[in-house]
């Protein structure tokens, strides 16, 4: 069975910075592209960024782009989210998981929030 770990969320200020990480077990890791997504408070969950298998293409949700970064480390079973210029519209629970269609289980996340 896939497991899906996310860490790296916190409290910050608006402008700041997080780093988020998501250990992937269970599945061939290196096969598969990978997504960030999240889901703030009563709202559905939302892309937020992807990259191909072999990190070399990624894509960005409109809101983040420009702001955040993701990359991979295949040799760690390992996608990250590097997150800059935070907002308070970024406060979420952000997950990792691969493209669609997507892994069941999702993990449990990371919570992200921004004050202002």
């Amino acid at each position: 069975q896939v497991q899906l770990v996310e860490s790296g969320g916190g409290l910050v200020q608006a402008g700041g910075s997080l780093n988020l990480s998501c250990v992937v077990s269970g599945r061939t890791f290196s096969s598969y592209g990978m997504g960030w997504f999240r889901q703030a408070s009563g709202k559905e969950r939302e892309f937020v960024a992807g990259i191909s298998w072999s990190g070399t293409s990624t894509y960005y949700g409109d809101s983040v782009k420009g702001r955040f970064t993701i990359s991979r480390d295949n040799a760690k079973n390992t996608v990250y989210l590097q997150m800059n210029n935070l907002k308070p519209e970024d406060t979420a629970v952000y997950l990792c998981n691969t493209i669609a269609p997507a892994w069941s289980p999702w993990g449990q996340g990371t919570q992200v929030t921004v004050s202002s």
